[in-house]
């Protein structure tokens, strides 16, 4: 079972922009040496708490801060970009890094809609045309002389494409084109089993002769379960900081248990992070073994939100530790 890394680069309360893109390019060599298959960045902006924002430019640093390790988008919403630039930014990510580069698409803003008009312009491209400009892209990196218009960078050189998603829409696009297909299962665990079902039931051979699965998962892996649901802290108050329509960078773990929560934001919190699997590394264990179970995932993309960049790492040292 291969298990991947992915990363917000999440912008700590203390910790500057410039420290926080030096911890990515860390927590990736340590993944390389861990034995992670995949690292992959999420695009996502106006957020004060991650950095990933230009992620393109983040996944170059971090192919060339590593060797062997898979790195990729996790992903890029195409609604905020034109095709042609995409297929351009890839395969030159190729190019440089042949064999190692994975294009992950996704169809979310990836911000809220005021963010999204800015990034788009008025009049700009709309996530209503998405299986369309995902065609569009995937015929960039082959030589067209009808076409007229050619990414020349990117013809010979093109990543697998991955398509991302939280939904059955998603899931049946990327089974009828014969795509692998990430789900979001730490935000939308409710549709991971539908949207997982839909995904094989529509598969048609494609770029893959098989389907091919695999989940975002939200671990925090300690030393114990106490220690684990401590740390675990910060990415509830901030998720309550952003419903609320103020973001936060990931505050500290002493502040979140210090917070005065209400009845509502615990039932909340309980219900946007059930999913979310912490605790020691036995806890972690049964707990992957059980989605593992319910899904037949092929691969797990783990995320960790934690505030302390050691406790992070740890925490993928420890869940790289199950498989040996």
């Amino acid at each position: 079972m291969p298990l991947s890394v992915l990363d917000l680069s999440p912008v700590s309360e203390g910790n500057t922009v410039g420290e926080t893109l030096r911890n990515t390019l860390d927590l990736a060599r340590a993944a390389e040496r861990l034995g992670y298959h995949r690292y992959w960045l999420a695009e996502h902006h106006n957020m004060p708490g991650i950095a990933s924002s230009a992620t393109v430019v983040l996944i170059g640093h971090v192919a060339d801060a590593t060797e062997r390790i898979r790195v990729g988008s996790g992903g890029i919403m195409l609604p905020n970009h034109a095709p042609l630039v995409v297929a351009e930014q890839f395969g030159t990510l190729e190019a440089f890094h042949p064999g190692r580069i994975d294009l992950g698409i996704g169809r979310a803003p990836g911000t809220d809609q005021r963010t999204a008009l800015a990034l788009r312009g008025p009049g700009g491209l709309s996530a209503e045309n998405f299986p369309e400009h995902l065609q569009e892209l995937i015929g960039y990196f082959t030589h067209s002389e009808a076409r007229g218009v050619n990414a020349v960078v990117a013809e010979g050189n093109q990543p697998p494409v991955w398509l991302l998603g939280s939904s059955g829409f998603s899931a049946q696009l990327a089974g009828r084109l014969g795509l692998p297909f990430s789900f979001a299962h730490h935000f939308a665990a409710d549709n991971t089993i539908p949207a997982v079902q839909l995904y094989r039931e529509n598969f048609r051979p494609g770029v893959l002769d098989e389907p091919y699965v695999m989940l975002g998962v939200s671990v925090v892996a300690a030393e114990t379960d106490e220690r684990a649901r401590f740390l675990a802290g910060p990415s509830g108050l901030t998720f309550l900081s952003l419903r609320r329509g103020r973001p936060i960078a990931l505050p500290t773990p002493e502040e979140a248990a210090e917070y005065p929560y209400t009845e509502m934001d615990r039932a909340f919190l309980a219900e946007r992070f059930g999913s979310s699997i912490v605790g020691s590394p036995e806890t972690v264990q049964k707990g992957l073994e059980q989605l593992l179970a319910d899904t037949g995932a092929n691969e797990l993309m783990i995320t960790t939100m934690v505030h302390g960049h050691a406790d992070r790492v740890r925490s993928y040292e420890l869940l790289a530790a199950l498989k040996s």
